[in-house]
């Protein structure tokens, strides 16, 4: 199994969703986070003043899949989310070596 990550544009979230729920993909968590990457913030004006945001808002999406699940994903996830601007995000694969279901006591794929 492994777990992927995503962290993509808020405003993107419905289509990966969509994109996600039609490839048979069910459950994932969604959070809101701030951060920066080769965009370096972004200086705006507010009133005249010019200020930068350092930490940009951004959507971290969590998805745990079976391995041969991984690239669809994966493709799911850029397909939905490109806009082909600096700044789309990034796509983070990890292991998982067990997952457990808090309810039933189910464990790995059953607990997906």
């Amino acid at each position: 199994m492994k777990k992927v990550e995503a962290i993509i544009r808020p405003f993107k979230l419905d289509q990966v969703k969509i994109a996600l729920v039609n490839a048979g993909i069910v459950g994932m968590t969604v959070s809101e986070v701030r951060g920066f990457g080769r965009q370096k913030g972004q200086t705006e004006r507010y009133r005249g003043s010019e200020y930068t945001v350092e930490f940009l808002q951004k959507l971290k999406l969590e998805v745990v899949v079976e391995d041969d699940q991984v690239q669809t994903v994966i493709d799911k996830i850029i397909n939905a989310s490109r806009t082909g601007e600096i700044g789309d995000g990034k796509i983070f694969v990890s292991p998982v070596d067990k997952i457990v279901r808090i309810r039933t006591g189910e464990d790995n794929t059953d607990a997906i």
